[in-house]
């Protein structure tokens, strides 16, 4: 497959043999093909299409690597789920908004830039918002840490301004006709990484909106599980402080409520992420730039995982059919594994016209 897929990339055409053999190959894997919709019957159909938009891709010369991990996850992943996503949008009659999980280095950034230029060949304007957008403003964060110093950096609940969001995501969701809308942006360099809202973004007639964030869609737990919860919330301060950042999330229900799907991109481990980000910081530390220790790094992600530990907050999502829509499990080298689909009942989530 993926000598198919690097020839086609380096601007050969599909050819009839060639789309025989990913029909074979797409239709061994049952599960992959009940996800996308791929029936014997319209294998051929579903492929040509794929086909085009892949090619289509490299011929408007497409950034990206031909690699062949790249180019797998392309094919089997960002292509169909554009796809999917675009006949949601068509369905919906309204702009749609995708809401994605995702820790550190699963590929929250990469895939919405892919699906914004795989969306455009449908000609679906596409915005990208992220939750570390409606960051709350550096006085305004500074004000909070002395209400609760516990709050030593941006990110936990109680951090954003969710009544920003909930405006932003509502005027997207039924813009009036011509309207402009702004944006929000927030640029982490400011007051020595500290990090503060600049000036928005404004954009008119978007289509699909990509809301992304470490817990976008996450719902309050127990408090109970606090009592006996997993490291690092250790001490009686440390589950003080996960009962007070599980309570301070109810506040963010209204805000995931305006999500019409949801997709989790989840690490076969989550203690993945604290391995990715040290990767990072020493990626980032070989250019010249400063960075955190492993030991700075290991306490920060720590900190994130007391506020709203993976194996409490994650993983009850993952069994909610219906909450969420996709589960994308990510490998320790970054690549795609296992896709699951979570069928949403008619009538759940957010509906409104």
């Amino acid at each position: 497959m993926i000598e198919i897929l690097q020839a086609w990339a380096h601007g050969q055409p599909p050819h009839v043999t060639d789309l025989e053999l990913l029909e074979q190959w797409e239709l061994s894997d049952s599960k992959q093909a009940i996800l996308w919709g791929i029936t014997p019957e319209n294998v051929r159909l579903k492929l040509q299409g794929r086909s085009h938009l892949f090619c289509k891709l490299f011929q408007e010369n497409f950034d990206f690597p031909l690699l062949s991990q790249q180019l797998e996850t392309l094919w089997k992943f960002w292509l169909p789920f554009a796809t999917q996503l675009a006949e949601s949008r068509q369905q919906l009659g309204r702009p749609l908004v995708q809401g994605i999980l995702g820790g550190q280095g699963t590929g929250k950034t990469t895939l919405a830039k892919v699906l914004t230029r795989i969306l455009s060949l449908f000609h679906y304007d596409t915005i990208s918002l992220s939750l570390d957008d409606l960051y709350k403003t550096y006085l305004e964060r500074q004000q909070l840490q002395r209400v609760d110093p516990r709050l030593i950096w941006r990110g936990p609940p109680a951090t954003h301004d969710v009544e920003l969001g909930i405006q932003v995501l509502d005027q997207l969701r039924q813009p009036l006709p011509g309207q402009t809308i702004a944006i929000p942006r927030f640029d982490k360099s400011l007051w020595q990484g500290a990090g503060d809202r600049i000036s928005p973004e404004f954009v008119t007639g978007i289509d699909i909106i990509l809301f992304e964030g470490w817990f976008v869609g996450c719902r309050p737990i127990d408090p109970q599980q606090f009592n006996s919860a997993p490291v690092p919330i250790i001490t009686i301060a440390d589950q003080q402080f996960a009962r007070d950042m599980n309570e301070q999330l109810k506040e963010y229900i209204p805000l995931w409520e305006k999500l019409d799907q949801l997709i989790i991109l989840n690490p076969v481990d989550y203690r993945l992420s604290k391995q990715w980000r040290i990767q990072a910081e020493h990626d980032m530390i070989l250019t010249g730039k400063s960075g955190m220790t492993d030991a700075e790094i290991s306490q920060f992600v720590d900190y994130f995982w007391k506020a709203l530990h993976p194996e409490l907050f994650i993983n009850p999502l993952i069994k909610n059919s219906q909450l969420v829509n996709l589960i994308v499990e990510i490998n320790p080298d970054h690549s795609v594994g296992n896709i699951a689909l979570r069928a949403r009942e008619q009538g759940t989530g957010n509906r409104e016209q």
